[in-house]
């Protein structure tokens, strides 16, 4: 399990912990914003850079295209949560309409699945009698076991503001070399990006059961390919284009 989801398990632990609210978890939607917000803008300064153009051009291409693809991207991330939320509502009001007009195959359909937990006899039917007994609560047991849904959708508005927030934090590092106009930019935008990707795979390996220098190498290696992969495009462009 991983380290940041262990817990007590004293009697008031157990008992405050699943009386509470579950909260959604964002993670994902950073760990995603941040990785392709340092990517993107990294891969777009190697492919200027690589093309020879002025740091000038790379500020105003890197800019753009941080603020652009940030929103872009936030506005996919809440849309497509915004989808998991109609499509958690859709079932619902399908699980309601079987329930109402199909009683007893959804009774059925509740045996079975607490018959595949190891529930038999007297015990089974008094199981299956408790669940069907509220009809709230036997709705989010065929949502999980039936259609393999989650009880609780994360929020569409800080999906997209987490995965916004993270793609312009991690995006700008490539970029401050360069606004800054310092020596060499290029190659300190690079060590500063490169550690930028180590540290967001070493903070993902605290929900990992992996160790936090595998996800950071992981991690590290595919920015790193991205932003090669551009810079040798950039220069192949240069070379052709004369």
């Amino acid at each position: 399990m991983a380290r940041a989801l262990e817990h007590e398990h004293t009697d008031q632990a157990i008992h405050r912990r699943l009386a509470a609210t579950p909260r959604p978890s964002y993670l994902r939607d950073w760990i995603y914003g941040g990785i392709d917000g340092a990517v993107t803008t990294f891969a777009v300064v190697s492919g200027v850079a690589g093309a020879h153009l002025p740091p000038r051009v790379i500020v105003i291409l890197g800019g753009a295209t941080l603020i652009a693809d940030g929103f872009a991207m936030a506005a996919g991330n809440c849309l497509a949560t915004r989808a998991e939320q109609e499509e958690l509502g859709y079932a619902a009001s399908v699980e309601r309409r079987h329930i109402e007009k199909f009683p007893a195959g959804e009774r059925e359909e509740v045996r079975e699945i607490v018959r595949k937990l190891g529930v038999t006899g007297d015990l089974l039917e008094r199981v299956v009698s408790a669940v069907t007994s509220d009809r709230d609560r036997w709705i989010r047991m065929m949502l999980r076991e039936e259609y393999g849904l989650p009880a609780e959708v994360r929020s569409p508005w800080r999906a997209a503001a987490a995965t916004f927030s993270a793609f312009l934090v991690c995006g700008l590092v490539p970029l401050v070399p360069f606004a800054a106009s310092v020596a060499g930019a290029f190659w300190l935008a690079s060590s500063v990006t490169c550690s930028m990707f180590a540290l967001i795979g070493a903070v993902k390996s605290r929900w990992s059961i992996r160790p936090w220098w595998h996800s950071a190498l992981e991690t590290l290696v595919a920015g790193a390919g991205a932003a090669a992969a551009a810079y040798g495009i950039g220069a192949w462009l240069r070379y052709i284009t004369g």
